[in-house]
């Protein structure tokens, strides 16, 4: 009888101290995904919540670190350098419980591929998607192209055989007006099953109990809702209150705050994006700037004015409150190619920005549109509030637009792009060569796909198209040099600050900074009673 009250209490001991799975795990952050869709926006509020759902032959860590994830191993062939080889990962089904196999990659890279698609630069290069056998895929690019593998945590596989039968296998033209299936369905290979999806509302996912990875990853989520919340205030209140368990977009008025809380926990770190402006510099009047039937992003020496007029030190301690990095370059020191002389801001220097727009034949200044996002950035409205009043001092008076990011992801991927705009790029490759393929290359249908400025040109394209295939090291390098040497002097953006990052959360998780901004939620563990 004594032993089986002890054996009793014992069990009810360990229940008490066991990890339970957390029911309700609400995520909250400022924008909501544009799409479903793997494969339609490069856009990270979207990828950020479609990773929990589909995966990629590779994933990074939190640390950006590459490893493996649906391909076991990988290698150019010493006998055919243009020939990248993977081996994929057996016994893997996806969501509805269909075996993962080659035909799956093959369907989900030449989908990947099509010109709308929101990542077609990153196939620039490739000639070929080929399938061997059941578990191998070989990609052929044109020339040897040793990043491509870079690439591949981008890219998300989807299941051949659904995507066919639910009319999805061609990405729409317009993927906001024309959406497939795929916009609001899902069936990935993740650690997270769509259970309903309301745009704008809400996103209830529930664990894959079936996932290939869950003896490896912690999956301690049960069921899991991502609520986007625009509103700052209204965000940390439902966090405060407990409705939210992980504020992602946290206000950096907040973070003082939020760090003295008790039961709150406060994690910080930089991220893998710089905050910069754009200009449309190849329309002969943009349609919301009035400067005399002219361009002036056309002219060097405006966007010369420009670039000094803004105080880059005061956006730091004033409107971030010391929460970024003023930035002399569009990547942040974490990508191949960031040097710190390249990062060097420019001096702030008003009285010879007013003097150049003089020269330009601009005495009086310019009007001129800006366009913001005002729920994608850690303060980006408030970021553009400030650089209205700083050109404003120069004489260049700008209008705010200030717009969802569903609106302005929009409006980049059209020609011609903005006349003025501010955007954050980050570099899920972590080498200069996306941000050339995807900022400064001429629109090609495969290359330039967010080059919203109209930039082109030739010898630039030509020094892109020769990285792709460059195989040495060393003088791959050295192209990279050569090429921000000679963009940073074309000065077609007008680099800010790279953004740092705080996440908020309650005491029971720990969820560490992800430098891409993209928190892998499987790593999660469940808290303890």
């Amino acid at each position: 009888m004594l032993r089986r009250l002890a054996a009793a209490l014992l069990s009810v001991l360990l229940v008490v101290l066991a990890p339970v799975a957390a029911q309700a795990f609400v995520w909250a952050r400022s924008s909501d995904a544009l799409t479903l869709d793997p494969h339609v926006a490069n856009e990270g509020p979207t990828v950020a919540l479609i990773q929990n759902i589909y995966e990629g032959l590779t994933e990074r860590d939190r640390a950006g670190r590459l490893g493996p994830l649906l391909a076991v191993s990988w290698r150019m062939l010493p006998e055919e350098p243009t020939v990248w080889e993977f081996k994929l990962r057996g016994g893997v089904t996806f969501q509805d419980g269909s075996r993962f196999s080659a035909d799956d990659v093959v369907f989900s890279y030449r989908r990947a591929k099509q010109p709308n698609s929101g990542f077609s630069d990153y196939f620039a290069s490739v000639v070929a998607i080929e399938k061997v056998d059941d578990l191998t895929v070989r990609i052929r690019t044109r020339g040897p192209n040793p990043a491509f593998v870079e690439n591949t945590p981008a890219i998300f596989i989807m299941s051949k055989a659904w995507s066919e039968r639910n009319g999805a296998a061609q990405i729409p033209d317009n993927a906001t007006t024309d959406a497939n299936f795929a916009n609001a369905h899902a069936n990935g290979t993740g650690a997270f099953v769509l259970v309903s999806r309301q745009p704008h509302v809400r996103t209830e996912l529930r664990r894959n109990e079936a996932y290939w990875n869950r003896g490896h990853v912690a999956l301690g989520i049960a069921n899991l809702t991502y609520r986007p919340i625009p509103r700052a205030s209204a965000r940390v209140a439902e966090l405060l209150s407990g409705a939210v368990d992980f504020l992602q977009d946290v206000p950096i008025q907040d973070l003082p705050r939020l760090r003295a809380q008790s039961g709150l926990t406060v994690t910080s770190g930089v991220e893998n994006r710089t905050i910069f402006l754009g200009f449309d510099v190849a329309s002969q009047a943009p349609r919301g700037t009035e400067a005399g039937g002219r361009n002036p992003f056309a002219d060097l020496r405006v966007r010369r004015a420009m670039n000094i007029a803004i105080d880059r030190d005061q956006i730091q301690r004033v409107v971030m409150r010391g929460e970024a990095l003023p930035s002399g370059i569009i990547i942040p020191p974490l990508v191949n190619g960031w040097t710190g002389e390249l990062d060097t801001p420019p001096p702030f220097a008003p009285a010879r920005a007013r003097q150049l727009l003089a020269e330009a034949g601009y005495p009086e200044g310019f009007a001129t549109t800006l366009y913001c996002p005002n729920d994608r950035y850690v303060y980006g409205e408030e970021t553009c509030r400030a650089l209205v009043l700083m050109l404003g001092r120069v004489g260049i008076r700008v209008k705010l637009v200030a717009q969802p990011q569903a609106e302005q992801s929009s409006a980049l991927r059209r020609t011609p792009g903005p006349d003025l705009f501010l955007a954050g790029w980050g570099s899920p490759t972590y080498d200069s060569e996306q941000v050339f393929s995807s900022l400064y290359h001429s629109r090609d249908g495969q290359r330039g796909a967010y080059n919203a400025t109209g930039y082109s040109d030739l010898q630039a394209d030509e020094m892109i198209g020769k990285l792709s295939s460059e195989i040495d090291g060393g003088r791959r390098d050295a192209l990279i040099a050569r090429l921000w040497q000679k963009l940073r002097g074309d000065l077609i953006y007008l680099p800010l600050y790279h953004q740092m990052l705080s996440y908020a959360m309650k005491e029971a998780y720990d969820i560490p900074v992800d430098v891409s901004n993209m928190p892998k939620l499987k790593l999660v563990a469940a808290p303890t009673r």
